[in-house]
């Protein structure tokens, strides 16, 4: 709801203040919310990111010796794997041939035990490395989804504004996950290169010709791969474009599951999901079909670099059977030499798709509020009186589109004020401008003669309280629902609250009364027993100010006549503003104002508005022909 509070005067400094801002990125005018705009989810990353691996540093920080304990079993691990080749062909020539041949094989006794103890370590480096950097990664991951839910709940609306749900959604669970994997990847690919690094070592140790025979194959592989990722890339891309597309029908199929089968578009829907389904399917069968092309290619280099060691090799033993030990070991290096290699190369797109992630999620936490706090901020006296006055308020969505043109206007404390006018004549950003979703481009708005943006968040909510159109109750139960924010609440006041509107009757005869548990967005409850509990919320924590923002707009006459009285008791003693659907509610409110295209064109009451026969009769007409 709150975006935070900003720090700036009023009048023209506040505009003025507002351009600097938004110039500071790079956005003026009707550009400034570009701002709010997220990378593409279709775009890939580059291999390396300095940028992501700089801000990613901090989140590793808090677990640094851990890592570095994780660092120390891979290389535990690694070690022990790179020297059973070596160990093998050593055991071959200094024990095996030379006990053939002395008939003394007691040392291979001892051989057996270094083996042993050999598999003991790499198990015990194996597996304390993959414990240590499974835990390292779900403690990054629960502080960056922390952090990212704590950096939503305090954007500003304007971004919820200009950027999907499900585009949001998929900032903190898909990116966070695919970043999740960063650092076992990271880390890997070291032991992959700490590998191939071992294994060269201890082949040109052990037989230099060997070696550079096993090693003309690399300028084959480099270019083996380097065709390979030109393809590969733009496969992956389509799928990731593909299932993006699958998931955006999958939602709106859901989520408008009600239209969709009263217009009876099942088939339709099916027919499109069908398309955009196969269009994935043969995504994902491109990219299987060139992924699967690496593998088999990889190992016909093998192949060739082990049939080249044996074709050389043997004739060496032929020639000088104690070699034999080296050549079995080349062979055993030959096929662990290309399996890091290979590692690499699969892990190429995911660090690719790792640092696509980590852009997308930082850039999102760069984002800041449009609304901030006043470093200042003063704290309302509680209660307050409730008096609010708008003072030459201009306010645009865009540059050039006026929504509010020169506002003034007194709301003397303890009064009810109703706003009326046709769509798009202002009404809502009025509302929204009071409770500070969004902050006045030019003039002020004032509570007890405090400008509201130099007001701290904390004192201001606590003083004011909104009711909307569509009721939103959360999962949990009434109780809960009713005292959401107010946590301090005590039973005996969320009951006295929902006496006062009206809502404790039909509570008390639920199965569990209070701790009943609503289904999503209260499902199991109906229009007007679910405004009801939003009433209860409101009031409960005893606001001066409350605002009902077509309050009753989607209910029945019948269901309104019934919950009227709780209105009444809602907005009794306090300030309100009420943004009314039907005319006939707001009979009795102390004064009525008539917008049209973001000016104020007439002021009065129900009845003296009526004499005038200005626009608000022509409403009046049209709204009881309407009825």
């Amino acid at each position: 709801m709150w975006g935070g509070w900003s720090s700036h005067g009023h009048t023209g400094a506040s505009s003025q203040w507002q351009r600097n801002r938004y110039a500071k990125y790079g956005h003026t005018g009707s550009n400034r919310q570009g701002l709010l705009n997220i990378l593409d989810d279709e775009e890939m990353g580059r291999i390396y990111d300095h940028k992501v691996i700089v801000r990613f540093l901090p989140y590793i920080k808090p677990y640094l010796f851990v890592s570095i304990i994780s660092m120390v079993f891979m290389l535990l691990y690694t070690g022990t794997l790179v020297s059973i080749p070596w160990l093998v062909g050593y055991t071959i020539d200094h024990y095996i041939i030379v006990g053939i041949k002395t008939g003394d094989v007691s040392g291979i006794n001892i051989i057996l035990f270094i083996f042993i103890s050999i598999g003991l370590l790499n198990y015990i480096g194996n597996y304390l490395y993959l414990r240590t950097i499974s835990w390292i990664s779900q403690r990054i991951l629960y502080d960056l989804r922390t952090q990212m839910h704590s950096h939503i709940q305090h954007l500003s609306v304007p971004f919820f504004d200009k950027n999907e749900v499900g585009r949001v959604m998929s900032r903190i669970q898909n990116d966070v996950n695919q970043l999740q994997e960063f650092l076992p990847m990271v880390v890997l690919a070291v032991g992959d290169v700490i590998s191939i690094g071992g294994i060269i070592g201890f082949m040109l140790f052990m037989n230099l010709k060997l070696s550079l025979t096993t090693f003309t194959v690399i300028p084959m592989l480099i270019i083996l791969m380097t065709i390979w990722q030109k393809y590969a890339t733009p496969a992956f891309i389509r799928v990731r474009q593909a299932i993006s597309v699958v998931n955006g029908h999958l939602q709106q199929n859901i989520s408008g599951v009600r239209v969709i089968q009263s217009l009876n578009r099942e088939n339709i829907n099916f027919e499109n999901f069908d398309h955009v389904n196969h269009i994935h399917l043969k995504s994902n069968l491109s990219a299987i079909r060139i992924t699967s092309t690496l593998m088999p290619s990889v190992e016909i280099l093998t192949a060739m670099a082990l049939s080249s060691v044996l074709l050389i090799g043997g004739k060496m033993v032929l020639s000088n059977p104690s070699e034999l030990g080296d050549l079995i070991a080349f062979s055993l290096f030959v096929q662990r030499f290309f399996d890091p290699i290979r590692n690499l190369s699969m892990q190429y797109t995911q660090f690719q798709r790792a640092m696509t992630a980590g852009t997308r999620i930082f850039e999102l936490l760069d984002i800041e509020p449009e609304v901030i706090e006043h470093p200042n901020a003063i704290k309302l006296p509680v209660p307050i009186k409730g008096e609010i006055r708008y003072d030459s308020v201009n306010f645009y969505y865009n540059e050039g589109t006026p929504v509010l043109d020169g506002i003034n206007l007194h709301i003397k404390p303890g009064k009810t004020v109703a706003l009326v006018g046709q769509t798009g004549a202002g009404k809502t950003t009025m509302i929204s401008l009071l409770a500070r979703f969004y902050d006045v481009v030019d003039g002020r708005i004032t509570i007890d003669g405090h400008d509201i943006r130099k007001i701290s968040r904390a004192s201001l909510t606590q003083q004011m309280s909104m009711v909307q159109q569509e009721p939103f109750l959360f999962s949990g139960t009434i109780a809960e629902n009713i005292r959401y924010r107010q946590i301090e609440i005590s039973h005996r006041q969320i009951e006295q609250a929902a006496k006062s509107v009206n809502a404790h009757d039909f509570i008390i005869k639920l199965k569990n009364g209070y701790d009943t548990i609503l289904q999503e967005r209260g499902g199991n409850l109906s229009i007007g027993q679910r405004q009801l509990i939003s009433f209860a919320r409101a009031i409960v924590g005893e606001p001066q100010v409350i605002i009902l923002d077509e309050a009753t707009a989607n209910i029945d006459t019948n269901t309104e006549l019934m919950i009227q009285d709780g209105v009444d008791a809602m907005l009794k003693g306090r300030t309100a503003i009420v943004i009314a659907h039907r005319l006939s509610t707001i009979k009795n409110a102390d004064s009525i104002i008539v917008m049209n295209k973001g000016r104020i064109v007439d002021i009065g009451t129900h009845s003296e508005l009526l004499t005038r026969k200005g626009p608000y009769l022509k409403l009046h007409t049209f709204n009881s022909q309407k009825i």
